[in-house]
């Protein structure tokens, strides 16, 4: 069984930055998909970021259009945590954030909630204008 556990949240005004972070607990290989979703009243969730270790230990990330060159997504597997870098926040941005896993390997662009496999509880997100 994996557990996921966000934190960082919180309320900032645009322009500002956040740093979530998800720690992992449970069997999650290197290669395991790990990825950050959001989700705003009365929208999908969707996938912002994602990230897996190749076999040659590249940390290979992925990028939603909406938050290219303003979010970093990074994978510490020492320490079995994602974080997710927010930069430039917008108001558009404000959502409740998931972290998630799969149990297969890797990720591929236009990945979905419903390929993943373990979520946590989220944690909320607001922009102020």
């Amino acid at each position: 069984q994996v557990h996921l556990v966000e934190s960082g949240g919180g309320s900032v005004q645009a322009g500002g930055s956040l740093r979530l972070s998800c720690s992992v607990s449970g069997s999650v290989y290197r290669n395991s998909c790990m990825g950050w979703f959001r989700q705003a009243p009365g929208n999908e969730r969707e996938a912002i970021a994602t990230v897996y270790i190749s076999r040659d230990l590249t940390h290979i990330t992925d990028y939603a259009d909406s938050v290219k060159g303003r979010f970093t997504i990074s994978r510490d597997s020492a320490k079995n945590t994602v974080a997710l870098q927010m930069n430039s926040l917008k108001p558009e941005d404000t959502a409740m954030y998931y972290c998630a896993t799969r149990t297969t390997n890797g990720c591929w662009s236009g990945i979905r909630a419903g390929d993943f496999d373990y979520w946590g509880q989220g944690t909320q997100v607001t922009v102020s204008s």
